[in-house]
């Protein structure tokens, strides 16, 4: 066979592994990125000069597989870049000393690791589009679900404060009958209680009146978490206070401020194993103050990452929860103009990360 027709074979070789690379990445799918990988390794091996003796390794940030032993000391490498950043490499190994590559045989490399590292990109915005579409969706949900409750609240309001006062009168008229006068009080304790529910209700429908001024947030944070430090001893959890600044200016109600921290701490201190820790941080960007509460639980089912903020919505047993606590606390960050987020540790627990803009 002449240099010429060697040389042909050798280009046709190359145009059938990109071809076939191409079919691969075209026909690619998201949840079976080992299987394309694979493919993509097998194709690309057949289209050097040597593919018996010739190796490939691929490695991404989502799958790696290489279809044998690479031989570092004789390799050529193409460096897999997704949104301008070096994410990962293919190699192409030749396992025989006397076999040497041509020099089309590196631009045949490039223009796979250009290709793959396109697939990856379009995979990367797909997962972030379909996060941003879930989040969207929840948004709307938690926004019908507010106005929902707000009806419901105020519809309930007026009722509860004629029980209240009618209740008032009678055991003013019943003061001499014990039994009546016990009775009465039961009730009266139930309509505040009722009251309460309702309060939360509003709280998350961000109907609450508000006192906003612009203060360091950092005292009210230690004082909040100094006056939960024996429930923290009784619970027999640890915990940590990181704060990067000593002075947290927000334009914000301290008032409730105080209730996001509460009420984040204490389930932080429900779900915590015995001597496990909990950890409030707090700290500034340019336009935000950033407060993440973390613990070292079971952390969340999928069920509960969806519904954690919506009312009644709890994973405690019965009785040991109304389900408005973080219901609560996504109103009040609501009102100010801020964002909540919850989710899992890589090892163990649960994060709530709260961004809430500085004016």
């Amino acid at each position: 066979m002449s240099n010429t027709e060697a040389a042909l074979k050798e280009r046709i070789k190359e145009l059938t592994c990109l071809y076939e690379v191409s079919s691969i990445i075209v026909n690619a799918d998201a949840a079976a990125m080992v299987e394309t990988i694979r493919a993509i390794a097998l194709s690309l091996k057949k289209g050097f000069q040597f593919p018996n003796d010739t190796e490939i390794a691929i490695e991404t940030p989502i799958e790696s597989f290489q279809t044998g032993t690479i031989n570092h000391e004789k390799c050529i490498t193409s460096n897999l870049i997704i949104f301008n950043k070096i994410e990962g490499k293919i190699i192409a190994s030749y396992n025989n000393s006397e076999s040497l590559f041509l020099k089309e045989e590196q631009p045949l490399l490039d223009n796979v690791s250009i290709k793959l590292g396109n697939l990856l990109e379009r995979i990367e915005i797909q997962k972030n589009e379909t996060s941003l579409k879930r989040q969207m969706e929840r948004a709307d949900r938690l926004g019908i679900l507010g106005e929902i409750t707000a009806g419901i609240a105020h519809e309930l309001n007026t009722p509860l404060a004629n029980i209240l006062g009618f209740a008032e009168l009678l055991k003013e008229d019943h003061k001499k009958d014990d039994r009546a006068s016990g009775d009465i009080d039961k009730i009266i304790q139930n309509a505040i209680f009722s009251r309460e529910v309702v309060k939360k209700l509003m709280f998350f429908a961000c109907e609450m009146p508000q006192e906003m001024k612009k203060v360091n947030i950092v005292p009210s944070i230690k004082s909040a978490i100094a006056l939960l430090d024996a429930t923290f001893k009784k619970a027999e959890v640890k915990y940590i206070v990181k704060i990067e600044d000593e002075a947290l200016f927000l334009k914000a109600d301290i008032i409730q401020l105080t209730q996001i921290i509460f009420n984040l701490t204490i389930n932080a201190i429900y779900f915590s194993p015995k001597n496990g820790l909990v950890t409030i941080e707090a700290l500034q960007t340019n336009n935000h103050i950033v407060l993440k509460i973390s613990d070292e639980g079971a952390g969340l089912s999928d069920e509960a990452l969806e519904k954690v903020f919506q009312p009644f919505f709890t994973t405690k047993p019965t009785g040991d929860g109304s389900g408005l606590g973080l219901s609560v606390v996504h109103g009040i960050v609501a009102s100010h103009n801020g964002s909540i987020v919850a989710e899992n540790n890589p090892n163990k627990g649960a994060t709530f990360t709260i961004k809430l803009p500085k004016s």
